[in-house]
């Protein structure tokens, strides 16, 4: 009985022409590689960006050694990281990405299943070897590594971003400009974003039906609960959906007035989207940012504060409110509860409550 074997998407032999002689060889083998590692991701069904950007990490590694694949040595990897961080001054979060592209690349080499080293070591006499290990990268040693200058609004400046957003609506409206309706969808965008605690991203891709009835919170009517369908995604699969409950009924009356009221005014009735542009598109995250970033320069905001801010201002006044964590952890759909420490920075004021009412029974 002849055992069949299975051929696996980015095996040498399927990316190898055999009897064709190359000019540059070892280029050659170099594009059969990517091309291959490319198909192995593409049938793990990882995003062509995602798969694009770390092909360009692997050609940036290519040129910083001058060698190939077969010949890359974890002395490389040392001098490389070494550069990323003290020249180029990279996070070391970015480092760590950098590194796992490397780590991932040629463990998919090392890998005999595919092939390549069986190749390299039958055109080159050598073969490719692990460079990295866990005495050359960056461990992962906790939940948030990001800008530490990054931080939620205040309740102060939160209240001043959204005025100065309504009176844009009311300037463009006094002085007969253009973008009277843009200025109303922003502002009312940037209290949605805030008042669910959304991603720029799930924003943006809100249609008008995602927002549904809570039979247990009649009093916001259409609005009690809004599916969120395009949550951020793990490597290789969907969109992660979950529905948020509404808590804010001031954010019900903005989005129920702008729905009602002002989106039908752009003159698109057919479109689904809930943010649609004068033009009939959808508003796409890029502009969500521009937006952003012309409110708070103009009211002189400190540059740390970008558009996730009002999703890092939502975990954080909830959390002074009182609410239960878990039900913070459920709505912004993190599945575990220690990574919603990066998203909580609660004001000195509600931490010296906190530490009174945890005090006082030991003083009573």
């Amino acid at each position: 009985m002849v055992k069949r074997t299975v051929d696996l998407a980015g095996a040498a032999h399927l990316e190898l022409i055999s009897g064709v002689v190359h000019l540059r060889p070892e280029d050659a083998m170099v594009d059969a590689m990517l091309r291959g590692w490319r198909n192995q991701q593409l049938a793990r069904n990882l995003k062509a960006r995602t798969i694009e950007g770390r092909e360009q990490r692997v050609r940036r590694f290519l040129t910083f050694t001058n060698e190939y694949p077969w010949g890359w040595t974890s002395a490389h990897m040392d001098e490389w990281s070494a550069t990323l961080t003290g020249e180029d001054h990279l996070a070391p979060s970015t480092v760590r990405n950098y590194q796992g592209t490397l780590r991932l690349f040629t463990e998919f080499l090392i890998d005999h299943r595919y092939g390549w080293t069986t190749a390299c070591e039958e055109s080159f006499g050598t073969y490719p070897v692990a460079i990295a290990h866990e005495w050359n990268t960056l461990p992962h040693l906790q939940d948030y590594e990001g800008d530490p200058e990054a931080r939620p609004f205040t309740r102060e400046e939160l209240q001043l971003f959204f005025d100065y957003a309504d009176e844009q609506v009311v300037r463009a409206i006094r002085t007969g400009r253009k973008g009277a309706l843009a200025a109303y969808r922003d502002a009312t965008l940037f209290k949605v974003i805030y008042g669910w605690g959304l991603r720029r991203t799930e924003s943006s891709r809100l249609d008008l039906v995602d927002f549904g009835r809570n039979p247990r919170a009649p009093q916001f009517g259409r609005y009690g609960t809004l599916n969120v369908r395009y949550g951020k995604a793990k490597k290789g699969q969907p969109p992660r959906r979950r529905n948020v409950l509404t808590v804010m009924d001031w954010a019900v009356e903005a989005v129920e007035d702008y729905a009602e009221n002002v989106r039908p005014r752009f003159g698109f009735p057919d479109h689904p989207a809930l943010w649609v542009t004068e033009r009939g598109g959808r508003l796409q995250p890029s502009s969500i940012n521009d937006r952003f970033g012309t409110y708070r320069d103009a009211l002189g905001l400190h540059k740390e504060l970008v558009v996730h801010s009002l999703r890092h201002s939502y975990v954080t006044h909830l959390t002074e409110d009182g609410v239960d964590r878990m039900f913070i952890q459920q709505q912004v759909g993190h599945e575990n509860s220690s990574s919603m420490a990066i998203y909580t920075h609660v004001s000195d004021d509600f931490m010296n409550s906190a530490l009174q009412r945890a005090l006082a029974p030991a003083f009573a």
